[in-house]
């Protein structure tokens, strides 16, 4: 630089702490993405174009999180819809996003015409509306919102799903989630966005390892949104002893997913569970396995069972089982659809079946509400 333009630099005035701080984001935010784009040399853009699913066949997985280890596996590398265990990947992205500085928890999300579309499950945010960063994270692992997982990959992604969808990849690929791609935020239906037991087994290690700070958030039961409490609707942090939460997900087409983490004596696993029937055979399943992988690690079995009684009812031509906790909790409906609104076909109402299944070391937490400040209004509307 010549002596003149030295001297003409030094006249200006000095930028002013907002900007700074804005370009002080830039920078991290164009290191962070510089970063994430050198884990995969040349980039990916997707991990083929199979589309196939398996009806009635059940694909899981259970490992231990410290080791890898894999305790037991069945089908584990069948590629699946993961429907809203993508969010699991939306929230690895988050959290990367907010360890790199490039956004903050108390930062303000928008939310988009396109965010607001999203089918149910969701906050039922509108355009023009606003939430926090962790109001967002909140909802992902609570309600499963729609909505809010699309405005977040939209604020991480540059205002582009597709493009958040694409850094998604990019970041499964670098973990060694080879069999991943994502097309979405939420995992609303997309017949190119696939997955594996075996790679959501491992998303589930990294985001525990990788992010101690923020893997609490999982846990919560609860939380207040615009005098609302939205309640986690992961029934394994109820009914099985040493659960700490994860994802569960469902669409027509996936079925009845689960990723869940749970420690006993200092041992955590992390089970994964695709292509259930019903929600029901979801939980008893994840429950048997990480109860057979606590006995392989040496863990004593919790002796104190839970029963759960299952209510069958007809929905659309197919059986829809809830569980039941038989412990004298406040029961809320389980809402963690990531599938378009289905309309429901009423027909004979059918009996009960009263079908006990024992679950060790099962137990209920109770709902308390997370205090949080809001300074963003929405209007809910919301499907139940």
């Amino acid at each position: 630089m010549s002596r003149r333009a030295k001297q003409r630099q030094a006249a200006l005035p000095a930028a002013p702490a907002a900007t700074n701080l804005a370009v002080g984001r830039k920078a991290r935010r164009g290191t962070w993405l510089a970063g994430l784009t050198a884990l995969v040399l040349g980039g990916v853009t997707g991990a083929g174009t199979a589309h196939a699913q398996y009806a009635h066949q059940i694909s899981s997985i259970v490992v231990d999180a410290r080791t890898g280890d894999v305790l037991s596996q069945n089908n584990p590398d069948l590629r699946r819809y993961p429907a809203s265990l993508t969010k699991l990947m939306t929230l690895y992205m988050t959290f990367s996003a907010l360890r790199a500085g490039v956004i903050t928890p108390n930062q303000e999300v928008p939310v988009s015409i396109h965010a607001s579309t999203m089918e149910p499950s969701k906050l039922g945010l509108v355009p023009g509306s606003r939430l926090t960063v962790e109001e967002a994270i909140l909802a992902l692992v609570t309600k499963s919102a729609n909505d809010a997982a699309c405005a977040l990959g939209e604020l991480i992604g540059s205002g582009s799903e597709p493009q958040f969808a694409a850094m998604m990849t990019r970041q499964a690929q670098a973990l060694g989630m080879n069999d991943t791609t994502f097309r979405n935020a939420s995992g609303l239906p997309n017949t190119e966005q696939l997955t594996t037991a075996r790679d959501l087994a491992t998303l589930g290690r990294k985001l525990i390892a990788d992010f101690p700070e923020y893997y609490h958030y999982f846990a919560t039961p609860s939380f207040r949104f615009h005098q609302r409490v939205i309640p986690n609707h992961n029934p394994m942090l109820k009914v099985y002893a040493g659960a700490e939460g994860m994802k569960t997900g469902y669409t027509q087409e996936a079925g009845h997913n689960l990723v869940t983490s749970a420690m006993r004596d200092n041992v955590r696993l992390v089970g994964v569970v695709l292509g259930s029937a019903s929600n029901t055979q979801r939980t008893q399943l994840m429950a048997s396995q990480l109860d057979r992988g606590f006995d392989a690690e040496g863990v004593a079995p919790v002796e104190r069972p839970l029963l759960l009684a299952r209510a069958t009812t007809h929905r659309s031509a197919t059986r829809e089982h809830r569980v039941i906790a038989m412990a004298g909790a406040t029961h809320h409906r389980a809402l963690e659809v990531a599938e378009a609104s289905t309309h429901v076909r009423r027909g004979r109402p059918t009996t009960a079946h009263d079908h006990r299944v024992r679950l060790i070391g099962a137990k209920v937490h109770a709902i308390s509400a997370h205090p949080l400040h809001h300074t963003a209004h929405s209007r809910s509307r919301s499907r139940t």
